[in-house]
């Protein structure tokens, strides 16, 4: 696969789909995912559908470039963030992370993209848009929050899971895998696919020591509340029912700030996008961006 330098010094490691003569989707995936995540049928469905689809690795995962040593006092910076205070120094914020997305775009000399973000991604694409507006075409926003403390916040039974001891060995960690469908979609569990995935993902790269730099980042980056409510982007806005990692508050806030956003509520959707979903949601996400267009 393809990697990209780019102006923040990361490298990043990227793949597309479809035609670079289509308008340009660019997917961001959330915190620890790799770029994978995206499944590759998801993608070339969206691809069919007349977008050129990019996603990437975000820095401290997968590929693309590590800060191995950096150390970061996540307790603080979340206490900091509940607390409305300053947080203590980070190694960087979800800016960098939207300045490497952006950064993305000029390698691959695309003036304007599309943005769509999952989880953590959802948050990064809020920043590209805030941050970086002319370029994006139009913004979706999955299962994310708005940097709000106290909307979106996981169900204790999600929180357990997320801060477990992360396994080092690799039957360890697909074994541990089904912890995970804590969060994941209740109608469409596969425990299965789960561990097959955790396999691929520990076989590509598995690097615990990015997860809490990632998550340091989420929490001091603030607040997004005023400049959502001056962006002037067409947002859509797509969460779960389900989900508990990021509870459904975090996306109904979110649709709530950004003027004119379209919200899409899912009924059977947790905090995944599960391959008997993707039927609504490539037909939103292409109708969304066409309209946009």
């Amino acid at each position: 696969m393809p990697r990209a330098l780019v102006q923040t010094g990361m490298e990043l490691e990227y793949d597309t789909f479809g035609s670079p003569d289509d308008p340009a989707l660019l997917l961001i995936m959330g915190f620890t995912a790799q770029m994978t995540a995206w499944d590759e049928a998801f993608c070339t469905l969206l691809a069919d559908g007349g977008r050129f689809v990019i996603r990437f690795d975000n820095r401290d995962c997968g590929l693309s470039t590590r800060l191995d040593g950096q150390e970061v006092d996540v307790p603080a910076v979340m206490a900091a963030a509940f607390a409305d205070q300053e947080p203590p120094p980070v190694p960087y914020t979800l800016s960098d992370m939207a300045a490497d997305a952006v950064g993305l775009l000029d390698h691959l000399g695309i003036d304007r993209a599309h943005v769509l973000g999952a989880s953590m991604g959802g948050m990064i694409a809020q920043t590209v848009a805030i941050e970086h507006p002319a370029r994006v075409r139009s913004l979706v926003s999955v299962m994310s929050q708005p940097g709000e403390p106290e909307v979106g916040q996981p169900t204790a039974e999600a929180a357990a899971a997320l801060f477990a001891p992360p396994p080092t060995t690799r039957d360890e960690y697909i074994e541990a895998a089904p912890l995970w469908l804590t969060w994941a979609s209740k109608k469409y569990r596969d425990v299965a696919k789960v561990k097959a995935n955790a396999a691929r993902d520990f076989d590509r790269s598995f690097y615990p020591e990015g997860s809490p730099r990632q998550l340091a980042a989420i929490y001091a980056s603030g607040r997004r509340t005023e400049p959502l409510q001056r962006l002037d982007i067409p947002t859509l806005v797509i969460h779960g029912r389900d989900d508990t990692l990021i509870t459904p508050g975090g996306g109904f806030r979110t649709a709530e700030l950004i003027p004119g956003a379209n919200l899409l509520f899912m009924a059977d959707m947790g905090h995944d996008m599960p391959e008997q979903l993707w039927p609504v949601l490539v037909d939103a996400i292409l109708s969304h961006t066409g309209h946009a267009a």
